[in-house]
């Protein structure tokens, strides 16, 4: 859900870098060994979720005046961020070898990709996902189609936006006795 069955690669690894870096180059980050959370911290978080979640569309009807698109900024920026710097850079920098590509043709079971039309992070018309899948031997991908409704990345958070498309998968899935 949500992601490509690739290298970290593109605007999602840029992005992910840039936010790791802006932390790491924050004075109060010490090469981490910091007193308290460094302050770059959650200014980076937000950053890194406006640009890569949200939705264009879903953003526009959120935030279609200068003084709403504000409000959503002073909300992230108030958010209280409880992991701790080290741990968050650990989590996200994990990510940076992150490559299944090489095992897709062994994927056997029936597989459903499911992804939002304007998924910021993993973008539908790089066709990344589409020709990847066609080493899946069953597997196929569902697109939610872009709306005021959805967020972007976080569309897939949702379950009402692909419930039918998961039944169906769940209905014809073969059954395995053990």
């Amino acid at each position: 859900m949500a992601s490509q069955p690739t290298e970290m690669s593109a605007r999602n690894w840029m992005l992910r870098r840039l936010m790791l870096e802006a932390i790491r180059n924050d004075p109060d980050y010490n090469g981490g060994n910091y007193t308290s959370q460094p302050r770059m911290m959650k200014y980076a978080v937000a950053a890194y979720g406006v640009a890569s979640s949200g939705g264009t569309l879903g953003y526009q009807t959120l935030a279609p005046t200068a003084a709403k698109a504000d409000k959503i900024v002073d909300d992230r920026l108030a958010a209280q961020i409880t992991t701790d710097t080290n741990d968050f850079i650990y989590q996200w920098e994990a990510s940076h070898d992150y490559n299944p590509s090489s095992a897709l043709e062994r994927i056997e079971a029936p597989l459903l990709a499911i992804n939002a039309a304007d998924d910021e992070r993993n973008p539908p018309e790089t066709g990344v996902t589409e020709n990847a899948l066609k080493r899946v031997k069953n597997g196929r991908i569902y697109l939610i189609p872009a709306s005021t409704e959805t967020r972007g990345h976080a569309t897939t958070a949702n379950a009402a936006f692909y419930k039918q498309q998961l039944q169906e998968l769940l209905q014809s899935a073969p059954q395995r006795t053990m």
